[in-house]
């Protein structure tokens, strides 16, 4: 049971995957009450085009990478809010995948990224390296810190930004910032999960925890829960049926989605029945002369 355990690049692989997991889970919250979900794929897709012209460039992935995704996530925030009627997928569409086409226009010109290719679309968790570690330990600190510290602020412009910007809150600069801790979950995840990977990484756990309570500061903590437990138990699994961790790890988000998908199902059933249940014997009483 504890054999995968042995080896060194498992247990970096583990805590990778238990970070990321969690990061991606309490990102996620906000991105999926923005309904912005689409932002995840694209900005990862967009994030692909600056780790290939960091790599070209010999410039440090992680500064380059973020960079880039951190100014594809200003730009389309920007072009959102000055041209109204282009729709905020209109504009993630159209800049992510310019972004991910000049990427795979460099690769095929330069043919010097080819090697890690498979390893930028899909993940290599097994590659992960003490460096990786340190990225992500710092990302993921860096975003509890910040979703902390702003949690009032982003919560009001999260549900009603008309609102906030009345009351006095910068908007703007609340967008910005989270522009900036999105980019940088997308870069230190790429490792983990790929660019194909990363979107479910992000939308799924929030949605399952959306599932199983309406208490938003519960859904915050049950997604980063679900986050984590996906991330070490999918790689867990990977171990022994031998397939990609990172699809591992999305399959086993996916199943706690389905399961909480037929509880809430079930739950809500339950409930109806009983309001007629209840309603039926409301009635009863009423017939027999003793309702009070």
């Amino acid at each position: 049971m504890f054999e995968p355990f042995e080896y060194e690049f498992f247990v970096r692989g583990i805590v990778a995957t238990v970070m990321a997991g969690a990061l991606c889970g309490l990102i996620g919250v906000y991105i999926v009450l923005r309904r912005m979900s689409y932002i995840g794929h694209g900005l990862s897709h967009a994030v692909f085009g600056g780790a290939v012209v960091s790599y070209i460039m010999s410039f440090n992935f992680y500064v380059g990478a973020s960079i880039w995704g951190f100014m594809s996530a200003l730009l389309i925030n920007a072009t959102t809010r000055r041209r109204p009627f282009i729709g905020a997928d209109a504009a993630i569409g159209i800049i992510t995948t310019a972004s991910f086409a000049l990427g795979i226009a460099l690769i095929s010109r330069y043919r010097s990224f080819t090697r890690n290719f498979d390893a930028a679309l899909f993940g290599n968790i097994l590659g992960v390296t003490n460096d990786d570690l340190f990225a992500i330990g710092a990302v993921t600190a860096m975003a509890f810190i910040l979703l902390i510290a702003f949690y009032r602020k982003l919560l009001f412009t999260t549900f009603d930004p008309e609102a906030a910007r009345v009351y006095g809150v910068s908007t703007e600069w609340i967008d910005t910032l989270f522009s900036l801790i999105l980019a940088a979950t997308i870069v230190v995840c790429m490792q983990v999960l790929g660019v194909t990977l990363i979107a479910a990484a992000i939308v799924i756990p929030p949605v399952t925890a959306r599932l199983l309570t309406h208490s938003f500061s519960y859904v915050l903590v049950l997604s980063t829960l679900i986050g984590a437990i996906s991330g070490l138990a999918g790689m867990y699994l990977s171990y022994y049926v031998d397939v990609s961790s990172g699809a591992s790890i999305v399959l086993f988000a996916a199943a706690l989605f389905a399961i909480a998908m037929l509880y809430s199902t079930v739950r809500e059933r339950i409930d109806v029945a009983r309001g007629a249940a209840r309603r039926r014997l409301a009635v009863a009483h009423e017939d027999a002369g003793i309702f009070d």
